[in-house]
């Protein structure tokens, strides 16, 4: 199967990179423009908005969800699709009603020089976990951590995908998301004919984990119900995307790329589920499937994660120039920076990949916890369009967020017990509750605050 992937690999970085024509205007570098300047199409944005979140980690995550905890493993991971939803009303409200460029314009308008530094502390931490996250499954797929196998696919995923992306920005990503979109739902289709060829659907595969809230999986679709609401804003791949198009085009592509990205994830996941269901004792997940499916659906498996793995990678690139070129204008908009930028964030990714944590699901958890110092942000800020609310409100929900995603990192890697001996996905819900709680509390705290000295100065 490895000299499958390969060729698979090989295919996929000859046509990635012959779609990736050079940019030489910095409007498609960073912005996605075409050559005559125009906006991509509605197809164009959601193929890229689906295959961008649809990355190799959520393929992976939802598979082996579904394999411990059934189905409701599974669909807890879908429901952070949700955030298309929440995520196209947090774009119309900033660009279409408020006239906001980007989400740092905003917060630096509402809470001065800490809001863009705290959401880029954030931001930056989420990209370049989206780059340690795609290069570990890439190097998982060819062998055991540390191998030559595992280094050599690594790099050369790493290598490829870099040189593509610093080609053509956010331009070629948009191309390529359009090529590696139809590639994977041909491939997925395939995948599940195959599965339902062999009879391995059945009803009671998917109470083989039968409902319970005090089990993982069903608290766990509780805790991606509470993170969806900030989780899309501190995600700079799908807000860039929000700002490349019309109104209704970019209303519709948010829509549809969230029921069709959600499917998708439920029945990738549902291998996972047929996995956990059917297998023997001391067997992982990749074995049980090879068992129970047989060398080519697993190649198909394996393709999937792939091709989902460089999408999110180039797109991830193309985010982070943006970020630290337009968004926080640390350098000039040159391109040359912008491939400066790709190359730093390839580069960190690849350091954590050989060094950090290998569980998948931390990066998600930790990134989604802390990005809960938004919701109160986007309940009274954005939504609300209060602009009382005082900066001391802001930094204190995201201090308290932040502390919630280190005291779960901990917790999760068993380096503390400050929260019992309950299950990691227990203490991940209760420190999303008072996360969200208590951001929500400092900010009608700081608002009435604000209320009652307005008068105290009008009189003076």
């Amino acid at each position: 199967m490895d000299l499958w992937l390969i060729f698979l690999v090989s295919g996929l970085a000859l046509g990635s990179i012959l779609l990736s024509r050079k940019t030489s205007h910095a409007g498609g570098f960073f912005r996605g423009e075409s050559a005559d300047g125009s906006a991509p199409g509605l197809l164009t944005l959601i193929f890229s908005q689906v295959t961008t979140w649809i990355f190799a980690r959520s393929l992976l995550n939802a598979a082996i969800l579904g394999f411990y905890y059934g189905i409701w493993g599974t669909l807890a991971y879908a429901a952070y699709y949700l955030s298309f939803l929440t995520g196209g009303r947090i774009i119309d409200h900033l660009r279409f009603e408020q006239g906001y460029d980007s989400v740092q314009a905003f917060l630096s308008d509402r809470f001065g020089v800490w809001g863009g530094r705290c959401y880029n502390v954030v931001v930056g931490v989420r990209l370049v976990s989206e780059v340690f996250a795609n290069l570990l499954v890439i190097g998982i797929l060819f062998g055991a951590a540390g191998s030559q196998s595992y280094t050599l696919a690594v790099i050369g995923l790493a290598a490829v995908t870099l040189f593509y992306s610093m080609l053509g920005g956010l331009h070629a990503s948009l191309r390529t998301d359009v090529m590696q979109m139809v590639i994977f739902l041909v491939v997925l289709a395939v995948l599940l004919i195959i599965v339902l060829g062999g009879g391995h659907f059945t009803v009671e595969l998917f109470a083989f984990k039968p409902f319970d809230i005090s089990q993982p999986g069903p608290i766990l679709l509780l805790v991606a119900l509470l993170q969806v609401w900030s989780y899309p804003m501190h995600d700079p791949v799908m807000m860039d995307r929000g700002f490349l198009a019309d109104r209704a085009t970019t209303k519709r592509s948010f829509l549809h790329a969230g029921w069709i990205s959600s499917l998708s994830v439920i029945a990738f996941g549902s291998l996972g589920v047929i996995a956990g269901a059917n297998a023997l004792t001391g067997e992982d997940m990749h074995q049980a499937l090879s068992r129970l499916l047989g060398e080519f659906p697993m190649f198909l498996f394996s393709a999937s994660l792939v091709i989902s793995a460089m999408s999110t990678l180039d797109s991830t690139l193309t985010s982070s120039a943006k970020m630290m070129v337009l968004d926080m204008r640390l350098m000039s908009a040159s391109l040359r920076n912008g491939r400066m930028v790709m190359a730093l964030f390839m580069l960190l990714g690849l350091l954590l990949v050989f060094i950090g944590n290998k569980d998948l699901f931390s990066a998600v958890a930790v990134s989604g916890t802390a990005s809960m110092y938004l919701v109160p942000v986007i309940f009274f800020s954005l939504w609300g369009n209060r602009r009382d609310i005082p900066v001391w409100s802001y930094l204190g929900s995201f201090i308290l967020a932040v502390s919630g995603s280190l005291l779960y990192f901990t917790e999760s890697s068993m380096y503390t017990a400050l929260l019992g001996e309950v299950h990691k996905y227990t203490k991940l819900l209760w420190i999303c509750i008072v996360v969200m709680v208590g951001g929500c509390a400092l900010f009608m705290i700081g608002g009435a605050s604000q209320k009652q000295l307005q008068p105290v100065i009008n009189n003076s």
